[in-house]
């Protein structure tokens, strides 16, 4: 795997795939720079050699051409501050004002263009947009690993225009190593927890997993779907009933792989979906008419603790409970305490997906596990044993 580390960037000018594709707010502030500082590595790396680095990423989803409020312009001085260089902006990705921008761009300097998306090329993977973009530089790198999974032109195409002077970035390498340890070379035995609400969003990863996994923990609202399937009463939980059989069949072929599967035994289960209402514990497949399940519940949270405690390699993809709401997060913080108990106890932990990553950031707990992924789609994609495009045009 060919990264920065193994490329003489001397005198050379690097473009860059990163994902600052941050949150913002309605004056345009930047509300989380998770994203920016994780790339930051990799563009040191290139400075530190000799090279000097033009930035390239998407921000939001415009519709047709460039909005103000889909701007790059607005995170430059964040950039600026994480990598202690002046950032300079070109209010464009092609044509003559990113062309005269890097043109004039010397070593240790840093170039950061315009959103990618104002055109409509750069998703549909247009292969002469991929070519203006490498015209500006020397070498490619990708890493972005929010968009791997993405055929565009400035994740994908471009790579054909630098055949032998492309390479991974520090973080895409990173996910890419940590994930191949979760999954594939890590100490057993190897616990996954999937939550979430649907079982229909996750039944590829889930699928793919039992090949994998010594445990299994399902919860959240998809947890319900398992629950009717065997007969249970879940009241007004949610539930996906063209799913049935196939949660009857998951838990089949589970047993018949010798994976332990386990369900909520209990539920925090409410009158209303809402912080203010009113509140008990059911036992599972017991949930009352007029209640719906949006936790689970403390004898349920023991259980996966002990489990997820005990083992060697932890993943957790998604939460077990309505998090959001502080009347229904204890099932989900209790799931984030013990996937760091696991870590202190030796354990690979690796967090993925957007909302588990919100909950172990909520919870203060972000340093005290081993890795958490930035890729959201492209977690799911490689769980799901496909081949992620952005990866696969560095390495072909």
């Amino acid at each position: 795997m060919k990264t920065v580390t193994d490329y003489d960037f001397s005198g050379k000018k690097a473009i860059v795939r990163v994902d600052f594709n941050v949150p913002l707010d309605k004056n345009l502030v930047i509300t989380d720079d998770t994203r920016i500082r994780a790339a930051v590595p990799t563009i040191k790396t290139i400075l530190e050699k000799g090279g000097s680095v033009i930035l390239m990423s998407h921000l939001g989803r415009p519709k047709s051409g460039p909005e103000d409020k889909f701007s790059l312009k607005c995170i430059v001085a964040k950039v600026s501050e994480h990598l202690g260089v002046d950032v300079k902006f070109a209010n464009d990705c092609i044509g003559p004002v990113a062309e005269e921008a890097a043109g004039a761009l010397k070593a240790g300097e840093v170039l950061l263009l315009n959103n990618l998306r104002f055109y409509k090329e750069e998703t549909a993977g247009d292969k002469g947009f991929a070519e203006q973009l490498s015209k500006l530089a020397d070498c490619y790198v990708n890493d972005a690993f929010g968009t791997a999974h993405r055929a565009h032109a400035s994740t994908t195409i471009i790579a054909q225009f630098f055949p032998n002077d492309k390479m991974f970035g520090l973080l895409l390498a990173n996910e890419l190593e940590s994930i191949d340890k979760a999954i594939k070379s890590g100490k057993g035995p190897l616990t996954a927890i999937m939550g979430g609400s649907k079982v229909s969003s996750k039944i590829q990863i889930i699928t793919q997993m039992l090949d994998k996994v010594d445990n299994l923990i399902i919860g959240g609202g998809m947890g319900y779907t398992f629950s009717k399937a065997k007969g249970g009463k879940i009241g007004n939980s949610i539930v996906e009933d063209d799913f049935l059989e196939t949660a009857l069949n998951i838990l089949k072929e589970a047993k018949e792989k010798g994976v332990n599967v386990y369900l909520p035994v209990d539920s925090v289960v409410a009158d209303d979906f809402s912080n203010d209402a009113n509140t008990k514990i059911a036992t599972a497949g017991q949930i009352p008419d007029g209640w719906e399940g949006l936790d689970c519940g403390p004898e349920s949270r023991e259980i996966f603790g002990k489990v997820i405690e005990s083992s060697g390699t932890v993943l957790w993809n998604g939460p077990v409970g309505v998090f959001e709401l502080e009347s229904f997060g204890a099932g989900t913080k209790a799931i984030a305490n013990s996937v760091v108990e696991a870590t202190k106890n030796g354990a690979f932990t690796l967090i993925g997906g957007g909302d588990s990553v919100a909950a172990i950031n909520k919870y203060g707990l972000a340093n005290e596990v081993s890795y958490i992924s930035t890729g959201g789609g492209a977690l799911m994609e490689l769980l799901e044993g496909k081949v992620l495009p952005g990866v696969d045009a560095i390495l072909s």
